[in-house]
């Protein structure tokens, strides 16, 4: 019997030591609480959250419907709305692609390697999913040249407000996180749950 119990504990320790160290391993990356993160780090990682759920809405919504925007006809008739210039999915996509490259730019110095301007006549579901994707790993690129030293120096921007680097990468995370909630409704709109929400 006693050395049934003595297995028995060695095996759930093992267990435990072993489900610690996966939980380590997933948090090895953030510092710990109490400590100092760098510039670069710090927006990284809110970055990489709406990345993250972005990139999951547009692989979600079928090819066929990211021509898709709200119409007066989803509406209780009789509402005055103008819809006229509402951007339909890929256009909300593709905007904030564009985006991206023009505040991180700004941020960085850094030069877009692909035709930014092209990027707003993408329609094809296959083509506006690298374009964003493409942005994003550029905004990484862009967000991994702040430090302590040059976060907060105050730069040259057409935003409204005297801007830094730090300001301006918080605000380029801000407008992608703006134009995700809108394009959650359009998911939600054709009967698709956003992944970040099925989790």
């Amino acid at each position: 019997m006693r050395p049934r119990l003595m297995a028995s504990c060695c095996v759930l320790s093992m267990c435990s030591l072993a489900a610690t160290a996966q939980m380590g391993t997933g948090s090895a990356a953030a510092p710990p609480v109490g400590s100092i993160a760098t510039p670069s780090k710090a927006f990284d990682s809110q970055l990489s959250l709406i990345e993250e759920q972005m990139m999951g809405a547009v692989r979600a919504m079928p090819a066929e419907k990211y021509d898709f925007a709200p119409s007066a006809a989803i509406f209780v008739p009789g509402q005055k709305l103008e819809f006229e210039k509402v951007r339909t999915f890929a256009q909300q996509a593709t905007h904030v692609a564009e985006a991206n490259y023009f505040f991180y730019g700004i941020i960085s110095g850094l030069k877009p390697d692909v035709d930014v301007s092209g990027i707003e006549k993408l329609t094809k579901k296959e083509d506006v999913v690298a374009a964003l994707a493409g942005s994003f790993a550029f905004a990484h690129k862009a967000i991994a040249t702040l430090t302590p030293a040059n976060a907060f120096e105050v730069i040259k921007s057409p935003e409204p407000g005297f801007q830094t680097r730090a300001t301006l990468a918080s605000f380029g995370i801000s407008h992608c996180f703006d134009h995700y909630g809108q394009m959650v409704v359009y998911l939600r709109m054709n009967g698709i749950v956003p992944p970040a929400s099925a989790k």
